[in-house]
């Protein structure tokens, strides 16, 4: 029997890849987007517009669904490359959270509604709960008190946490930024290499737990499949690193100089807040999600930069 997955805002990079993997598994995929179009998502893809808020025109779908895959939500940080908007305004920060909120909440109407009720539901949050530093942590670690640990604890994660009352096992991912040539932290760092003006961030002793666009969907769809996870699972690799060994083992492969460094005033500075972005950070510990039998295809940041940079 074909299973049908839901995923919101499956029109990104990550919804994208994603819903190739499950298609190729045999899944029947339906992707919520405000804009669909052929060039946002994959072909063989049923693509349906929402409003990001309500499960209105979308909702019957969840009835007898295998999975809802929710990964919507405001950029954190605009369209993810230089020039970033400059600081979080007021209104800004209104819509990360809100968007957040409204999402889970109308992922929880369309299950609420259904005869059938899916059988999982996969909800996206960031390693941003946690607060920055050198100690590693677990599933189990304390939030931050940063704006960003904010919209993780009290919005993001909070929003679909109905469904568990409901009788559907519910993951939530706590994703590291991903490393990807469209989006997250790896753009802007090319493009510094590009110029010949590559370097580390601030002291360069901030750690940055990342990801590869193909262990992230891998992940995913191995959560949702496997029966016996629930709860919170950090995404990352395991195999954190600081952002002066990440510029150091970019500017090797890309056969540049690193040193250049960008001192911290400047970039918070130019940045304001959305500094924070570049200058704090975390290890995860991935052990949780390994122990249930995942293994990642890019372990290390070396290999996981050479395949996505082809080198």
């Amino acid at each position: 029997m074909t299973k049908r997955t839901i995923i919101t805002g499956g029109s990104g990079v990550i919804g994208r890849r994603l819903s190739t993997e499950l298609m190729a598994a045999g899944h029947e995929v339906i992707v919520l987007s405000r804009n669909p179009s052929p060039q946002k998502t994959v072909a063989g893809v049923q693509a349906v517009t929402w409003d990001a808020r309500t499960a209105a025109g979308w909702g019957h779908l969840a009835d007898g669904a295998f999975a809802i895959i929710n990964l919507a939500g405001e950029s954190i940080s605009g369209n993810n490359t230089l020039p970033l908007p400059g600081t979080w305004s007021v209104e800004r920060k209104k819509r990360i959270k809100e968007s957040r909120r409204h999402a889970g909440e109308a992922v929880v109407a369309a299950v609420a509604a259904a005869t059938v009720k899916p059988q999982v539901v996969v909800q996206m949050s960031g390693i941003d709960y946690y607060p920055s530093g050198d100690q590693v942590m677990t599933e189990e670690s304390p939030r931050g008190r940063q704006f960003l640990a904010d919209v993780v604890a009290d919005y993001w994660e909070p929003a679909t946490a109905p469904v568990e009352e409901l009788g559907v096992r519910r993951v939530v991912t706590r994703m590291a930024p991903l490393l990807h040539r469209e989006t997250g932290p790896l753009p802007a760092s090319l493009l510094q290499f590009k110029l010949f003006a590559g370097g580390r961030l601030g002291s360069g002793r901030q750690w940055l737990s990342w990801i590869h666009l193909e262990d992230t969907v891998r992940a995913l769809r191995f959560l949702a499949e496997c029966e016996t996870a629930a709860g919170v699972y950090n995404l990352a690799a395991p195999n954190p690193v600081t952002n002066a060994e990440f510029t150091r083992v970019l500017g090797r492969i890309m056969h540049r100089p690193a040193l250049l460094p960008v001192p911290k005033f400047a970039l918070k500075l130019a940045l304001g807040e959305l500094s924070a972005l570049v200058l704090d950070g975390r290890p995860v510990s991935v052990a949780k999600l390994q122990a249930l039998g995942f293994t990642f295809r890019f372990p290390t940041l070396e290999a996981a930069l050479r395949d996505i940079l082809h080198k």
